[in-house]
């Protein structure tokens, strides 16, 4: 088939390459978000997808919304058989959609109904999901309810974060995306209705969602901060400045500590929750690099009976 693949972030490019790799069908262009500020200069860059893409010698087309009068021009100069999507961060109006015959096809890391939305893997985790996966569905106008064509599963390990876990389902899905196009091309694959049941929604964490509630559970804190590691952070404050949480690990045989209270010994800083106490293991102090916690705590020399969180 002739494809035009979208995408933007650095997830999407193993399921662009997977396409180039497989020989079997053309992808013509590609669709990805305009460039975008980044860094301390705030110059304009490229998406991971848009640089990739030009390295493969492949048109990148960067419309600023998708309902753009000469983007569906181009797209329709094209006539894509199928168009493919991972991480493309922008809605797709029905003009958009009703080009390609074969429609939209769109690479989801969940298990579909399940975690449908921006943030499907935070929320696994956040969760406490032990399986989750990734889904290939054709777009409708509805958040991530397309007729599913494929799947595979992930186990989700004790000390993933979110960016370990989506950095496994981006290559698990790429193989899975291909295949995807490949059923679609010789007609063995059909896609099938979603269940009305077991549907769950992911919408996107912002940083106020990532703010630690030290009255939960250890469990519950630990897999707020590997949920929200890398983006958007979890965090508390100390002293009224911010502090990124960047890994803690349960101890459950560390008790007496109030929610949010500290003790910190030479080599070792444990908080108090809901339950029992967490090690804080990496820290970011406001305008600080990350360190160790151990460290943190010895520059910032804890008092007796202070706490995170105020």
């Amino acid at each position: 088939m002739k494809l035009v693949f979208a995408g933007t972030p650095e997830v999407a490019v193993p399921a662009l390459d997977a396409l180039l790799a497989s020989g079997r069908h053309e992808v013509a262009a590609v669709v990805t978000r305009p460039d975008a500020p980044a860094g301390r200069g705030r110059r304009l860059v490229a998406s991971p997808v848009a640089e990739r893409a030009e390295e493969a010698g492949i048109e990148v087309l960067k419309p600023a919304k998708p309902k753009d009068p000469e983007f569906l021009e181009r797209l329709r100069e094209i006539a894509p058989d199928c168009c493919p999507v991972v991480a493309y961060g922008a809605l797709l109006p029905r003009v958009a959609l009703d080009v390609p015959a074969q429609g939209w096809v769109n690479l989801h890391f969940s298990l579909l109904p399940a975690w449908r939305g921006a943030a499907p893997v935070q929320h696994a985790i956040m969760a406490g999901d032990e399986i989750t996966g990734a889904s290939t569905f054709l777009i409708e106008e509805g958040l991530d309810s397309g007729p599913v064509y494929g799947t595979v599963t992930e186990e989700i390990r004790a000390t993933d974060t979110s960016g370990d876990l989506l950095t496994r389902l981006a290559f698990a899905g790429a193989g899975l995306l291909a295949a995807t196009m490949d059923g679609i091309e010789d007609g063995t694959l059909k896609a099938v209705p979603q269940p009305a049941e077991g549907i769950s929604l992911a919408p996107k964490v912002n940083v106020e969602d990532a703010h630690l509630d030290w009255g939960a559970p250890a469990l519950r804190v630990d897999r707020m901060v590997r949920g929200c590691t890398p983006a958007p952070g979890a965090w508390t404050t100390f002293r009224g400045e911010r502090l990124k949480l960047i890994q803690v690990a349960p101890v459950p045989d560390r008790a007496g500590l109030a929610p949010g209270q500290i003790s910190a010994a030479k080599n070792n800083v444990y908080v108090g929750t809901g339950s029992h106490g967490v090690e804080l293991l990496w820290v970011q102090a406001q305008g600080k690099k990350p360190m160790r916690a151990a460290d943190w705590a010895r520059g910032v020399r804890i008092g007796e009976g202070e706490r995170l969180g105020g």
